[in-house]
């Protein structure tokens, strides 16, 4: 593998269709494309301020390098992704790539970013102002995150979420088989239109969560007093261990719950409107 250290690069694809390189305290400044249709890279301790150094390449690994917001759109088209210890300033990073591991991993800016990516992998990642953060991705294992940012996890399938602080309006809207463990999700609209959603002693917090869901579970869950109107149109099975403050129309299954201070079940119910709801104070 060719070692390249305490080098400067800018301009137009400095390090173009380059195969089985190591870049050692590399700096690549403005420009675009840097290391665009490349494979079997490293770069360690590196600094990227030029836009969309890494597109179209397979198989490479980023250690302890810092993203400037001017490397925008950094990592797309590409598989095979391993990136530890790494701060990411730019804006809308990963997209439709397969194979994404990061660990120890910190984005302040996440909006628009995971977008239709594949077999992701997230150890220890926090993510802010993370708007619309994976959309249409697919085959996800997290654990120990935390994100503050709204619309995510939108059309999802096939993830796993544990140890996680989830703070996102319209969280795991239209998903396919997600399951959370261990979790504390706040925010309004969880998780509508969902299907085989799955929640594991977690804590949710948010008005009108759970609704329109289909076959949504909860194992023993707690809810916070502002998450009111729950489960409308919903058919699950849940075990809450908290009061809730108000139930709203769900339409099948059946929910064991500590109390309720509203209940309701109006003319807007759907069949077959056979839901069981059972104290268990």
């Amino acid at each position: 593998m060719e070692v390249i250290k305490d080098k400067e690069f800018g301009g137009e694809r400095p390090l173009f269709a380059s195969h089985g390189l190591e870049l050692d305290n590399v700096t690549i400044h403005v420009g675009e494309s840097a290391l665009k249709c490349c494979s079997d890279i490293v770069a360690r301790h590196c600094r990227f301020e030029g836009k969309y150094p890494f597109w179209h390449v397979k198989g490479f690994e980023v250690i302890d390098c810092l993203f400037t917001p001017g490397a925008r759109a950094a990592l797309w088209y590409s598989s095979g992704l391993r990136m530890r210890d790494t701060q990411v300033d730019a804006p809308k990073m990963f997209r439709e790539m397969d194979g994404v591991d990061l660990e120890r991993v910190n984005i302040p800016d996440a909006q628009e970013t995971l977008w239709h990516c594949r077999n992701v992998k997230l150890r220890e990642v926090e993510v802010k102002n993370a708007d619309y953060l994976f959309m249409h991705s697919e085959n996800i294992d997290i654990d120990h995150y935390r994100q503050e940012g709204n619309y995510s996890f939108q059309y999802c399938k096939n993830v796993v979420i544990r140890n996680a602080e989830i703070h996102s309006k319209d969280a795991f809207w239209n998903t396919e088989n997600v399951t959370v463990y261990d979790s504390s999700l706040s925010g309004e609209y969880l998780a509508w239109h969902s299907k085989g959603l799955r929640l594991v002693r977690c804590h949710i917090a948010g008005t009108q969560p759970l609704c329109y869901c289909e076959d949504l579970v909860l194992e023993d869950c707690t809810f916070d007093a502002d998450a009111d109107l729950a489960f409308e149109d919903s058919s699950l099975h849940a075990t809450i261990l908290s009061p809730v403050t108000s139930i709203k129309n769900p339409r099948t299954g059946s929910i064991e719950v500590k109390s309720v201070g509203e209940l309701i079940i109006d003319e807007h119910v759907l069949p077959p409107a056979d839901c069981k709801i059972e104290i268990k104070g």
